[in-house]
Parts: C-alpha cells; structure tokens; sequence
C-alpha cells in the first residue's frame, strides 16, 4: 500500500503554546534538557482543524509555492498558471487551518497560510497558453527518455487530441497534512468539474486526466537511469500523496522520471521516511474520465475516517 505521509508538529503552532515554554527554558535550564525537550514537541502530534475555500488573489504565492514544489527546476510558467487556477475559480479549493477563537494575534500572517490545494487545468481548452505547452513539452520530452516508442506515440496522440480533452488534476499539499483530507477535496472538485460541464463553464469537460505525482524509492537501491519509465516496479514507489495510489492502479499509461538532480534545493529538500534516504521521482499517469467513480469509491474505503 501507499505509504502515508507522517503527521508531526506543524511549523505554525497555535500562538501561547509554546511562546512561554521557550522563554521558562531560556532561563538556568542546562542547554542539553532544553534540547531534549525541544525534539519532544517536535516529535509530538499536535490536532489542527483543516478548512477548504474557494481560490483567491491573496492565496497566489501559497499555491505557486507548492507548484514549484511539484515541478522543482521543470521549464514551466507556474506564475502564469497559478493566475489561470485562481482566475477560473469555480472549481478547486485551497486548504487553509480553521480560524482559532483564541486570541492569537501574532500568528494573523499564519492564519492564511495555504497548506494545500485541489485543481484541474484543461490542457485542452488552454492549448497555446505557455504553461499548458510547457507541461506538454515536459512529459513528452521524459517520456521519450524513459518508454518505449509505442508508449510515446500513445502519450502524443492522448494530449493532442482536440476530441478528447485532458485535464491536468493537481493535487497539492504539505507533507505534514493527513491524507484524509483528500477524500472530501476530490469528491468536491468532481462535484464542480461536473457542474462546469452543465454550465459549459471552462474546465468542465475531461476525457481523460494528466497526474504528475510525488513519489520515491528507496536511495540505497539500485536505481539506474535504465530504471526509469516501464521498467520502475510499482512495489518501489512511495507516493507522497498517499492517495494517489489509487490512481496508479487505474491508469492507462504510466511512466516514471528521476528528479534527483533537481531536488537538492530548498523546494526539493532531501527526503527520507523512517530515517532511510529517498531518491525523488515524479511518477506520470493518464486516467480515464469515466473510472473516477471506481477510484473515488476506493478512496472513500481507505481514507474515511
């Protein structure tokens, strides 16, 4: 199964916490406690309430934040696409913590914080624009490094045919948040994506649906370069997006690229779970609009709390 991602302390605790704790142990407490008591929080699991909403100008630099996350050093306008997800903002939702009744005044900053987000660009509907080219560029150019002809010419054919929209569905989110908060994020953007079709609002109708997933493998394997593509086993996959599993089952087409040398960098990090080394991949997937009701309804069964 998917590996979870691992809940601990958030870097934003709830203001009057920990602020007097710090200052108690600045005092004649010997560095060595303050130290150990200092990884006790860290390690501790705290609760915090998770709140969606619609996208907004004031959420820009979070969700182009985490775009770059996904896309680490890719030649991608993530600028230009976080303006066209939040200019058509009758689909997605961003992730925010709920609003605290306690006074917390220094943590107003805070407060807005966007912690994740759910959406979907049609590449399709956007043909021309420079990022929904750029992301076609992008994993047509790794998938020539990575598959077997026929799986490039299949990858082609999905993403340039005018008669069968593909939508990009990008699902974003701090490794610290719980993956159950992906279940109600999906089945509302079905929801929406829906009713866009209805409306003939921008975005509405799919075909098929692009992923460009977070995954890793361990670091002390032998992962080559011959790895990438068709010959990465699904059993080496972590995903970072536990959910996202689910969806790799259900896929048409998919192949894997190595991001290593892209993710030495403060968007990147250096991963590990459990202590052991990750090696970063992003892992694409083609699925078809009409299996998301099979894939939603596994989700409901792994993720409902």
């Amino acid at each position: 199964m998917a590996t979870p991602a691992k809940r601990r302390a958030q870097p934003q605790p709830p203001a009057g916490e920990s602020g007097s704790e710090s200052e108690s142990e600045s005092g004649s407490e010997p560095e060595s406690d303050s130290d150990s008591e200092e990884e006790e929080r860290i390690d501790e699991e705290v609760n915090i309430e998770f709140e969606a909403h619609s996208m907004s100008d004031n959420d820009y630099n979070g969700i182009k934040k985490l775009l770059q996350q996904l896309f680490l050093k890719a030649p991608v306008n993530t600028a230009e696409l976080t303006d066209i997800l939040i200019q058509q903002n009758h689909i997605g939702s961003i992730i925010k913590q709920a609003e605290v009744q306690e006074d917390s005044s220094d943590d107003e900053d805070d407060d807005d914080e966007v912690f994740g987000f759910i959406s979907c660009l049609n590449l399709t509907e956007r043909k021309g624009t420079q990022c929904a080219e750029q992301i076609k560029e992008l994993i047509l150019s790794r998938c020539e490094k990575s598959c077997e002809q026929h799986v490039v010419e299949q990858l082609n054919k999905i993403l340039n045919d005018s008669s069968k929209p593909v939508g990009l569905l990008l699902s974003e989110r701090f490794i610290n948040v719980p993956p159950q908060i992906a279940l109600p994020m999906h089945q509302q953007l079905q929801k929406e994506l829906t009713e866009a079709q209805k409306t003939n609002k921008p975005c509405g109708k799919c075909h098929y649906y692009l992923l460009i997933s977070k995954t890793f493998t361990e670091a002390t394997k032998n992962n080559s370069k011959r790895k990438e593509g068709r010959s990465q086993q699904k059993e080496e996959l972590m995903f970072a997006n536990a959910e996202e599993e689910f969806f790799y089952e259900k896929a048409l087409l998919k192949f894997s690229y190595s991001v290593q040398e892209e993710s030495d960098t403060c968007l990147g990090g250096r991963w590990s779970f459990d202590d052991v080394p990750m090696k970063p991949w992003r892992t694409v997937m083609i699925v078809a609009a009409d299996g998301m009701d099979v894939i939603m309804e596994k989700l409901r069964d792994y993720l409902s709390l």
